[in-house]
């Protein structure tokens, strides 16, 4: 890529220092911004924080001072719900101030619960409604070969989400048409809404599934830095087949009483928790 975002990948990785670090500093964030906002889904934040801080440390190439540069990656966060965890990590990188966090969900805060990108620099497009960001990432992917572009797209699903017709329709058209600029990473914690995965809609077995649609399928610990690292360097690299990542997490991850918790998909955690959440994630770095 011409412009200087390769050099500029690596000072943001320089800027971030550690994904590891970054996926706690995220953690906390979101806590802080949850319980200001009496908000929920602090568990599927927990559980793709590792994720967005390895995408952010060095795998994105953008630029946070061009947040709409032509050539930067785009990035999609169809688990739109999980919007404070990007909302964390895009303020981490130097897309917006750190201030701009303690308005989550305030009245004219752009910061909303579900991630939107009106007013919100590093955001592509406004989710929240399931079903819909593999779809977009296909678009993306498709014009951006069309043009002949380099930016890749990277779009990142719950598993519940692949309940939705639409994510398969997708699936096949990035396979039929060879999008090898577009990846996928399912955030697979295994729970959902009002129950786990299994017992909602079975989507076992799950890469094959995916492998039958024509994409190269990579499964990893979701929450294994240098094996997501690995597994997003390779995808990078492919030139005939998109990839899907299928990152085996924990809901809540970090958090001792939020780890495997249904009920953490809906919770606020009051003073005490938020205390005793604090303590567990300052106590990791």
């Amino acid at each position: 890529m011409n412009d200087g975002l390769d050099d500029v990948r690596a000072e943001t990785l320089t800027h971030c220092n550690d994904s590891i670090d970054l996926a706690r500093r995220a953690r906390l964030h979101v806590l802080q911004m949850v319980h200001h906002a009496n908000a929920s889904h602090v568990g599927t934040c927990f559980s793709i924080a590792d994720i967005l801080a390895v995408l952010y440390s060095g795998i994105l190439r953008v630029d946070p001072s061009q947040p709409q540069h032509p050539d930067r990656d785009r990035f999609i966060l169809s688990k739109g719900h999980a919007a404070a965890v990007l909302y964390s990590i895009l303020a981490e990188s130097g897309y917006f101030p750190h201030t701009f966090l303690g308005k989550f969900c305030d009245d004219h805060s752009p910061l909303a619960g579900h991630a939107t990108h009106k007013d919100v620099p590093g955001v592509e497009v406004s989710t929240g409604a399931l079903g819909h960001g593999l779809s977009l990432g296909c678009g993306m992917a498709l014009a951006g070969r069309c043009a002949a572009t380099p930016f890749s797209v990277y779009v990142a699903l719950s598993d519940g989400e692949l309940n939705e017709g639409a994510i398969w329709e997708a699936a096949m058209f990035a396979g039929h048409h060879g999008l090898s600029n577009l990846t996928a990473i399912v955030d697979a914690n295994g729970l959902q809404g009002f129950g786990t995965v299994r017992e909602v809609l079975n989507l076992e077995p799950l890469a094959d599934k995916w492998a039958a649609s024509g994409w190269s399928v990579a499964e990893v610990d979701g929450h294994d830095h240098p094996g997501l690292r690995h597994a997003m360097t390779q995808a990078a690299a492919r030139q005939k087949t998109p990839t899907v990542i299928i990152a085996r997490t924990v809901k809540g991850k970090g958090v001792s009483f939020m780890e495997n918790k249904l009920e953490w998909h809906y919770r606020s955690p009051n003073d005490e928790q938020l205390a005793q959440a604090s303590a567990e994630l300052e106590g990791a770095s």
